[in-house]
């Protein structure tokens, strides 16, 4: 069984940066996986909207 290759996975991955985050080529390549992986995590993971009572609550911290 061979192992993966970089080179595929770091084309697709730049693929999905150019696409998705508009990133160019140079951008991609400057990037550390953890930046990529940070830049790549809210489309993939959306947060829950921001309920009514979470907007009281820091409506009433924020003029505290």
């Amino acid at each position: 069984m061979s192992q993966p290759r970089f080179g595929p996975d770091a084309a697709r991955l730049g693929g999905l940066a150019a696409q998705m985050l508009g990133w160019r080529p140079a951008e991609f390549w400057l990037a550390t996986p953890a930046e990529l992986a940070a830049a790549l995590t809210p489309l993939s993971h959306a947060a829950a909207p921001l309920t009514r009572t979470d907007l009281d609550r820091l409506m009433e911290q924020d003029h505290a």
